[in-house]
């Protein structure tokens, strides 16, 4: 096997934009550097610009800024609403964009937004992409995130090394918004699984059985789910420091309904879990990870 590269070795790619420097963002732009990509970022939290720009990312102090210096430019932002702003607002990328433009949003986002503005951008002979990533920062560190993705196959084929440097396999569902409702489907069950387990925890706890114990028994049988590969233990340790945030889920969830309510499917058990990521949030656990949702059940468990 071949090892991958260090930051340190000779840059020769062509550079890649990158707007959003958070938990995942960072860590994309960590992959790319690996990869031999000169990657220029932009973020509003000057302190995220500050570390990334000490391990090579060229930073700049706008999108428009981001468009001018590369074609193809990585979206990681918080919701919709954001990337709209990034793209058609003041100093946007469309400002600065050319027939060459290629944007990369990994954003979880809202289907009907994504699809309406990939079209904008089709209509400036621009090109997008909806990649949206299944898994939290430390997949996308350790280069095995899953993305799925929106848009031609023309497009998608242009991005690919990026997408490579942080994700396998992509999985192309389709044109552009089609990556994000699958998303949304993926989380739905992703979300669930982490319910589940932390309801099964709080009683076997309360039963005053060995935890770790369980933990294993669980992983052992028919009653087994990745989730308590990637959150079981911090679970057991109450360590929740973010990979992926509480907040960033339930703003996941409501988008989820929106869509059942958009295609005539009451998803009730993910009306619960709204609820219970909505008291979570309000209670100030919203910036901790999302498996912070065992301690939101332990808490209503005693009221």
């Amino acid at each position: 096997m071949i090892g991958r590269t260090t930051m340190s070795d000779e840059i020769t790619k062509e550079p890649v934009g990158l707007i959003g420097l958070g938990l995942v963002g960072s860590e994309i732009a960590k992959r790319l550097l690996q990869d031999h990509h000169c990657v220029v970022g932009y973020d509003i939290d000057s302190s995220r610009c500050n570390e990334l720009k000490k391990i090579g990312v060229k930073i700049q102090h706008s999108p428009a800024e981001i468009a001018n210096m590369a074609n193809r430019i990585v979206l990681s932002l918080p919701d919709s609403t954001v990337v709209r702003h990034v793209i058609f607002g003041e100093d946007g990328i469309l400002s600065q964009a050319t027939p060459h433009t290629l944007i990369i949003d990994t954003t979880t986002g809202d289907p009907d937004s994504v699809e309406a503005m990939a079209k904008q951008m089709q209509s400036r002979s621009c090109a997008y992409v909806d990649a949206c990533i299944a898994g939290s920062s430390r997949h996308v560190a350790e280069g095995r995130a899953v993305v799925i993705a929106g848009g031609s196959h023309a497009d998608l084929a242009r991005c690919s090394d990026i997408l490579n440097s942080f994700a396998k396999p992509i999985f192309h569902m389709g044109p552009c918004g089609k990556g994000s409702q699958a998303k949304l489907v993926v989380n739905l069950v992703l979300g669930l699984h982490r319910l589940v387990l932390s309801e099964g925890l709080l009683l076997a706890e309360a039963l005053q059985l060995d935890l770790p114990n369980v933990m294993e028994l669980l992983k052992s049988g028919v009653s087994y789910s990745r989730v308590m590969d990637t959150k079981g233990e911090k679970m057991l340790k109450r360590d929740f420091q973010p990979e992926a945030r509480m907040a960033q889920h339930l703003k996941d969830v409501n988008l989820i309904l929106q869509l059942g309510q958009k295609v005539g499917v009451r998803l009730t058990v993910s009306e619960l879990h709204q609820q219970l990521l909505q008291t979570g949030v309000e209670s100030g656990m919203g910036e901790l990870d999302n498996s912070a949702i065992f301690e939101v059940l332990r808490n209503c468990s005693m009221d």
